[in-house]
């Protein structure tokens, strides 16, 4: 069973002649490459084979240049938009760097807010012991001048009294 394949190019055998007959064993599709022979049976012309490589390079080479030019705009557009996220994310970075920063801080405000708290809390405490005492010294003070005084006072009655307790002298007339 043969399976048909494509036509060959005109002027190339397709396979060996029917006129060799089954004297000699045919090749498997295995035992030759498929270009193998196709060289030397091949005869080509130099100027052909020019005139078709400047017809095929001219017409796919404006496509891709094209397409190399599509590709540099590309990249070139791909580095710009890479760089600005790069920046964007650097960004972010430094605004987060900056926002533990910040709530360092305010942590750091908060604790010396309540030492603040506490120490306003300590002065007061302060201040109405201050007060407490200067009014009791004042008491005490203003006790002590009372008891002075009235020490003061009942000395100068006992004086008084051992005065007119002393005998005078009677007058002679």
């Amino acid at each position: 069973m043969s399976v048909p394949g494509p036509s060959p190019p005109d002027g190339v055998l397709s396979g060996p002649p029917d006129c060799l007959g089954a004297a000699e064993p045919t090749l498997g599709l295995s035992d030759t490459s498929p270009d193998e022979g196709l060289v030397e049976d091949l005869m080509v012309d130099d100027k052909a084979v020019e005139q078709l490589a400047e017809g095929l390079l001219s017409h796919y080479l404006p496509d891709l240049q094209r397409s190399k030019q599509a590709l540099q705009e590309l990249t070139t557009s791909l580095d710009f938009v890479l760089l600005d996220t790069l920046e964007q994310e650097i960004s972010k970075f430094k605004e987060c760097h900056s926002m533990l920063d910040i709530n360092a801080l305010f942590t750091e405000a908060k604790r010396y807010h309540g030492k603040l708290v506490n120490i306003r809390k300590e002065m007061l405490m302060l201040h109405e012991k201050t007060s407490k005492l200067k009014k009791r010294a004042l008491k005490l003070q203003q006790k002590r001048q009372k008891e002075e005084l009235e020490r003061e006072q009942q000395r100068e009655k006992e004086f008084e009294r051992e005065k007119q307790l002393t005998a005078k002298p009677a007058k002679r007339t």
